[in-house]
């Protein structure tokens, strides 16, 4: 095989492989391009789905016919895999490449951040809706200490 068209093939592989819907979170190439702004939206997005999940799985619960149980089932896979996005934004996206260890107020950002993985992390464990409003919460007070004013009602468009 020429030299040419094995260089071809392997580029399109590596291409094709990195082009999949996995990679919702920005890349780790240091691009510069950033959209703290959709993040934020998207990680509250995610937030509602937990909520309205809970509330599905506790109109579900007790319920014994097929059809119940398989709705059920996908409502906490649902939960699950929202509240995983959530923790994988903050990993990924705010806690690998955009707070700076020398940045201005790091740790009440890091403290903040923190909130929110672990707010995500209770969000699995539990079914109660006060676990969903903390998530809320949280991720609101990290927007806060992130971007260093109050969350507010220009952040709030595409919310309920």
């Amino acid at each position: 095989m020429p030299r040419f068209s094995y260089f071809a093939l392997v580029m399109t592989l590596l291409f094709l492989s990195s082009s999949g819907k996995n990679l919702q979170a920005h890349c780790e190439v240091p691009c510069g391009i950033y959209a703290d702004q959709r993040r934020f939206e998207e990680m509250l997005e995610d937030q509602m789905t937990i909520a309205k999940s809970i509330a599905n799985i506790n109109g579900l619960a007790g319920k014994k016919d097929g059809q119940s149980v398989n709705q059920l089932v996908r409502w906490i896979n649902t939960k699950e895999a929202h509240a995983t996005n959530v923790q994988h934004i903050m990993a990924q996206y705010f806690l690998t490449q955009r707070i700076k260890a020398d940045s201005k107020d790091y740790s009440k950002k890091l403290a903040a951040a923190h909130a929110v993985m672990v707010a995500a992390m209770k969000c699995k464990q539990n079914t109660t809706p006060e676990v969903g409003i903390a998530l809320e919460n949280a991720i609101k007070k990290f927007y806060e200490a992130y971007e260093g004013k109050k969350y507010g009602a220009e952040n709030s468009h595409s919310r309920r």
